[in-house]
């Protein structure tokens, strides 16, 4: 957290945090080893910035998965 955020900042970047530690649970990796986790995201990182199509599969699915739930 950077040194002289507002309340509302830290507010919200913690509301931030918390929502994308929720992404993690709802893929199902919520007792995978952080290092795994940290792993797949940068790899999906360096995939994503490079193939669009890629991109676009993987927001498909992740879209798919919102709609399950009513989000």
């Amino acid at each position: 957290m950077a040194k002289g955020m507002s309340s509302e900042a830290r507010k919200n970047d913690t509301r931030e945090k918390i929502e994308l530690g929720g992404l993690i649970v709802k893929a199902g990796l919520r007792y995978e080893k952080r290092a795994l986790l940290l792993g797949l995201l940068i790899d999906a990182a360096k995939r994503t910035k490079l193939n669009e199509a890629e991109r676009a599969r993987l927001t498909t699915i992740g879209a798919d998965a919102f709609g399950h739930d009513g989000e």
